[in-house]
């Protein structure tokens, strides 16, 4: 099948040809795969997503760190389906929902603690307070691991993919807005993008597997 077929929008979307490359290490198939489910993504998260967090975090954002882990952790998906993907990619958003919801669980009892012993409240009383489902040291010791791991490896990509990443993830700009910024077509930027992402798996993968 041509890589075009592969490519969001086009009509028929073949999903069980695209996952099929994907899992073979086709270097664009796991980047239009997350881009033709980024809208669900986004739905969940807004849905998903508390309103206190929301101040805190973009639904956008929860989407992008899904997307990255997808991209990095797809040889663990074990279907087949439209239906299998999504509800794998839900579960990692979720997921990594989950880890938000404990940091800020966590940050906000700090500063209770905090503002509990500054009012004279004795050190025991505040610790007291403190519910029994605080993150282990070692749960937030790996979380903290995996996303350093993530930062090195995106440093150690070359300037241009590190650039589109960034543009495209954190700026949450299109591939036409890419494009202009750094003198490329819309699809030289997102073909750009695509050969990012698969740098970017190779570059965490083996660590993450290690």
């Amino acid at each position: 099948m041509s890589p075009n077929a592969h490519r969001p929008g086009t009509t028929p979307f073949d999903w069980h040809d695209c996952i099929d490359q994907a899992r073979k290490g086709a270097g664009d198939a796991v980047g239009w795969i997350l881009e033709v489910c980024r809208p669900y993504l986004l739905r969940i998260a807004n849905q998903e997503l508390d309103t206190d967090l929301q101040a805190k975090v973009a639904p956008s954002d929860l989407v992008q760190e899904t997307c990255l882990e997808a991209q990095r952790d797809f040889g663990q998906f074990r279907g087949s389906s439209e239906q299998e993907l999504r509800a794998w990619l839900r579960q990692v958003l979720l997921h990594n929902l989950g880890h938000l919801r404990q940091r800020f669980a966590t940050e906000r009892r700090a500063v209770t603690r905090e503002q509990a012993l500054n009012s004279g409240e004795s050190g025991e009383d505040a610790l007291n307070r403190v519910p029994a489902d605080t993150p282990s040291p070692s749960a937030q010791a790996r979380a903290n691991e995996e996303k350093a791991l993530l930062k090195q490896a995106i440093a150690r990509l070359p300037p241009d993919y590190r650039q589109v990443i960034i543009l495209r993830h954190r700026d949450h700009q299109s591939f036409a807005e890419i494009g202009r910024q750094m003198g490329r077509t819309d699809d030289a930027a997102q073909k750009l993008w695509t050969r990012a992402i698969e740098r970017l798996r190779r570059e965490i993968v083996p660590r993450h597997e290690s």
